[in-house]
């Protein structure tokens, strides 16, 4: 067994349970991450809001792809 495979079977319980939290949790992590992305806009003075929104869905995105893997399926593909 390599050193990929025993760090996968060593991850898999986590990942499992990162999902269901994410699932879990859902709403509230995306109150933060918009939070947080309002406070970073903010300091910046507006000059980066294009990105601050372009990786603060990003990392809804993600977000939603762990809740369904919570769900004990695959995620669904990354769009």
């Amino acid at each position: 067994m390599g050193f990929m495979d025993s760090l996968k079977a060593k991850l898999s319980p986590a990942k499992d349970k990162v999902g269901g939290l994410a699932q879990q949790h859902g709403d509230k992590i995306d109150h933060g991450i918009d939070k947080a992305a309002r406070t970073v806009d903010q300091k910046t003075k507006g000059k980066y809001s294009d990105k601050i929104e372009s990786g603060s869905q990003k990392a809804k995105d993600a977000i939603d792809r762990l809740s369904h893997m919570g769900e004990g399926g695959t995620p669904p593909p990354a769009s």
